[in-house]
Protein backbone atom coordinates (compact mmCIF):
# COMPACT_ATOMS: atom_id res chain seq x y z
CA UNK A 1 0.00 0.00 0.00
CA UNK A 2 1.36 3.50 -1.19
CA UNK A 3 2.06 6.10 1.88
CA UNK A 4 -0.81 8.04 0.24
CA UNK A 5 -3.56 5.55 0.50
CA UNK A 6 -2.49 5.21 4.34
CA UNK A 7 -2.76 8.95 5.02
CA UNK A 8 -6.09 8.87 3.31
CA UNK A 9 -7.70 5.48 5.35
CA UNK A 10 -6.14 7.12 8.59
CA UNK A 11 -7.97 10.50 7.46
CA UNK A 12 -11.18 8.12 7.19
CA UNK A 13 -10.88 6.43 10.31
CA UNK A 14 -10.70 9.92 11.81
CA UNK A 15 -13.44 10.92 10.23
CA UNK A 16 -15.45 8.54 11.81
CA UNK A 17 -14.30 9.09 15.35
CA UNK A 18 -14.95 12.42 14.77
CA UNK A 19 -18.36 11.82 13.54
CA UNK A 20 -19.03 9.51 16.13
CA UNK A 21 -18.31 12.23 18.97
CA UNK A 22 -19.78 15.16 17.46
CA UNK A 23 -23.15 13.90 15.13
CA UNK A 24 -23.85 10.47 17.48
CA UNK A 25 -22.42 12.35 20.95
CA UNK A 26 -20.52 8.52 21.31
CA UNK A 27 -16.88 9.13 22.62
CA UNK A 28 -14.93 6.99 21.41
CA UNK A 29 -11.73 6.44 24.03
CA UNK A 30 -8.70 5.97 21.74
CA UNK A 31 -5.62 6.32 24.68
CA UNK A 32 -3.01 4.30 22.60
CA UNK A 33 -3.75 6.63 18.95
CA UNK A 34 -3.49 9.50 21.32
CA UNK A 35 -0.24 8.17 23.03
CA UNK A 36 1.07 7.80 19.71
CA UNK A 37 1.31 11.56 18.69
CA UNK A 38 0.38 11.08 15.06
CA UNK A 39 -2.29 12.80 13.06
CA UNK A 40 -3.26 12.44 9.53
CA UNK A 41 -2.30 15.61 8.65
CA UNK A 42 1.30 14.80 9.83
CA UNK A 43 2.67 14.07 6.56
CA UNK A 44 6.18 14.21 6.70
CA UNK A 45 5.32 10.95 9.18
CA UNK A 46 6.78 8.01 7.87
CA UNK A 47 4.87 4.88 6.00
CA UNK A 48 5.26 2.63 9.38
CA UNK A 49 4.09 5.22 11.91
CA UNK A 50 1.05 6.31 9.55
CA UNK A 51 0.81 2.48 9.69
CA UNK A 52 0.35 1.76 13.10
CA UNK A 53 -1.72 4.67 13.90
CA UNK A 54 -4.16 3.41 11.21
CA UNK A 55 -4.39 -0.13 12.99
CA UNK A 56 -4.29 1.29 16.18
CA UNK A 57 -7.41 3.56 16.01
CA UNK A 58 -8.80 1.39 13.88
CA UNK A 59 -8.86 -1.48 16.59
CA UNK A 60 -9.92 0.87 19.07
CA UNK A 61 -12.90 2.01 16.93
CA UNK A 62 -13.86 -1.81 16.50
CA UNK A 63 -13.51 -2.29 20.35
CA UNK A 64 -15.81 0.31 20.92
CA UNK A 65 -18.34 -0.57 19.13
CA UNK A 66 -18.19 -4.65 20.17
CA UNK A 67 -18.28 -3.13 23.60
CA UNK A 68 -21.58 -1.33 22.97
CA UNK A 69 -23.80 -4.71 22.46
CA UNK A 70 -25.28 -3.34 19.19
CA UNK A 71 -27.79 -5.79 18.43
CA UNK A 72 -26.81 -7.45 15.07
CA UNK A 73 -29.47 -7.81 12.00
CA UNK A 74 -30.30 -10.94 11.07
CA UNK A 75 -31.46 -11.00 7.71
CA UNK A 76 -33.92 -14.21 6.27
CA UNK A 77 -32.65 -15.53 2.75
CA UNK A 78 -36.16 -13.85 1.75
CA UNK A 79 -34.55 -9.99 1.71
CA UNK A 80 -31.84 -11.01 -0.80
CA UNK A 81 -32.26 -11.43 -5.05
CA UNK A 82 -32.72 -14.75 -5.36
CA UNK A 83 -29.64 -14.00 -8.21
CA UNK A 84 -27.76 -11.30 -9.20
CA UNK A 85 -27.01 -10.47 -12.43
CA UNK A 86 -23.97 -11.13 -13.92
CA UNK A 87 -22.16 -9.49 -16.45
CA UNK A 88 -19.52 -11.15 -19.21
Amino acid sequence: MQKEELLHLHMLMSLIRTYCRDVIHDEILTERYDSLGISPSYIHKDKIAHREALFTLGDEIVSHIHGRKVPVMNYSQWTAPPQAAVEN
